[in-house]
């Protein structure tokens, strides 16, 4: 009991941990920092560039040799709560079976690499090199097989189009289109183009949901969520889109350091990448 109370109390006060990227915002930036505002403060010099460092570069010239228009990100994100104590990301990939807590949809725009997906500031446009400084675990690629390919630009086009328009963050994890999550997103980028990655699972149906019995049950009495709640999870080979059989693996997950984050693979790449 007492551990249930302190993560209700904790959960209510505290502010989410801040991860590589947020250190990248602009100080005394409002509103979302990687929206289209600022997008086009970057380009015209309102906000100065981003800074770019050896690993970003490194990542940088490995997105432009692997990926292409509408592959499918994961990763394992260390978004946290309880002021930087409690691993939310960690957290929702235990629960659900997953190696992933996050995913993203690639595109290639003048030239360059960038990833929309979307998380509580909205929908987003980050470089790859960006997007990845947020992973803390497994990283994997996921592309339509080539009877698919012709979705690929169509769910692009989606994923630029709710970008315009700022279609807001989906607390309640419904699965309409009024708003999204980062999961639901990439799933209706390809589903709105008439090709369906993955089916809903309920909330009570997550595979490892017993072994998390306090924490998920905070979860459901602060929230709106429900058991029987349909979601779109990352997944595994078993559910979710990981295991969409229209998709083919471009890169899996590797083995990570001691630090729990991913290296930059030179060689070998990208396994059926074409």
């Amino acid at each position: 009991m007492k551990t249930l109370l302190w993560l209700i109390a904790a959960v209510y006060s505290s502010h989410d941990g801040l991860e590589p990227t947020d250190r990248l915002v602009p100080p005394g930036w409002q509103g979302n920092p990687w929206g289209p505002a600022a997008v086009q403060a970057r380009r015209d010099g309102t906000i100065p560039p981003l800074p770019v460092t050896p690993v970003m570069a490194q990542w940088d010239r490995w997105g432009k040799l692997v990926l292409k228009d509408g592959d499918i990100l994961f990763r394992r994100g260390d978004a946290k709560l309880l002021r930087g104590h409690f691993p939310f990301s960690r957290f929702i990939a235990n629960v659900s079976g997953s190696q992933f807590s996050h995913t993203g949809i690639a595109a290639i725009e003048e030239g360059q690499v960038v990833v929309y997906d979307t998380t509580k500031a909205g929908v987003r446009r980050q470089p790859f090199c960006v997007w990845v400084l947020d992973n803390a675990g497994p990283f994997g690629v996921k592309r339509v097989k080539p009877e698919h390919q012709a979705a690929a630009p169509k769910a692009v086009a989606w994923c630029r189009e709710i970008f315009k328009k700022q279609v807001p963050f989906d607390y309640d994890l419904n699965i309409s289109d009024d708003a999204f999550y980062c999961v639901e997103m990439s799933e209706k980028a390809y589903r709105n183009t008439g090709l369906p990655l993955s089916e809903p699972v309920k909330l009570g149906d997550m595979e490892n949901i017993t072994k998390f019995p306090v924490c998920v049950m905070v979860f459901l009495k602060i929230s709106k969520l429900h058991l029987e709640q349909l979601v779109y999870f990352p997944g595994n080979e078993r559910h979710g889109i990981w295991s969409s059989p229209y998709l083919m693996t471009v890169y899996a997950p590797q083995a990570t350091p001691a630090s729990g984050r991913a290296t930059v693979l030179t060689r070998g790449v990208a396994v059926g990448a074409n």
